[in-house]
């Protein structure tokens, strides 16, 4: 089973491309699954079961989605394993742009959306850098040299990625990051590699639930602001 993980900033069109990539794939139905990784709530779940496409959702409430991510994926390697799939999708947003649930040898994919804006690229961390493919969306709502800035900006922070830009609605540029997926390596399980990146620094008094403000009631793995002149 090949697995490949889609990952990048809320409301970018990951599950539209996911949707129109699959369709492009033109397997037989059944055969590609889908897990998603959300904080809180999600409703793609839907919009997966109505395509007719095996999915399965998580949410990681109070815990960090990168831990939550990496406690929880060789499971849902299983499971598509046992599901009998050709290839397994996941889906996870970066909700803090520090997230980065890429593995060595895992075909990675970065969604990210001309809307967000022109520097967006230089303000997202692993979530981009450490990316094979970018796949950048709603370039039809922007100008031809916004979408070259854009871009340009996307290879200032992963020179090495490959850059695709892809229609979520019309599916536009599914077709050339259909050849990408299907180079992706067959596995039986993620037991012993490793995360391309570190997850986030962790634990402290407010991971654990404290919410009142002060000096005293900070403990843990802290990181403390200098300011100047004070």
């Amino acid at each position: 089973m090949k697995l490949v993980t889609v990952a990048g900033p809320p409301s970018s069109g990951k599950t539209s491309v996911i949707l129109k990539l699959i369709e492009c794939m033109d397997l037989e139905k059944g055969s590609i699954g889908v897990v998603k990784f959300d904080c809180l709530t999600s409703f793609d779940k839907l919009s997966y079961q109505e395509a007719g496409i095996p999915v399965q959702i998580g949410f990681s409430g109070r815990f960090c989605p990168d831990h939550y991510y990496v406690s929880n994926i060789e499971d849902a390697v299983q499971w598509g394993l046992s599901s009998g799939f050709e290839m397994l999708i996941t889906e996870s947003a970066g909700l803090c742009n520090r997230c980065s649930p890429y593995i060595n040898g895992i075909l990675a994919i970065c969604v990210i959306d001309n809307l967000s804006g022109i520097n967006t690229p230089r303000k997202i961390g692993p979530l981009l850098r450490f990316a094979d493919v970018v796949v950048i969306t709603k370039g039809d709502i922007v100008s031809q040299a916004e979408r070259e800035v854009f871009a340009f900006n996307v290879k200032q922070v992963n020179s090495s990625a490959r850059i695709i830009f892809v229609n979520g609605i019309t599916g536009q540029g599914t077709f050339m990051l259909s050849k990408y997926i299907r180079e992706a390596r067959d596995i039986l399980t993620l037991k012993d590699l490793k995360l391309r990146f570190t997850t986030p620094a962790a634990v402290c008094s407010y991971c654990t639930g404290e919410t009142r403000i002060g000096d005293k009631y900070q403990m843990g793995m802290l990181k403390k602001l200098e300011f100047k002149g004070v």
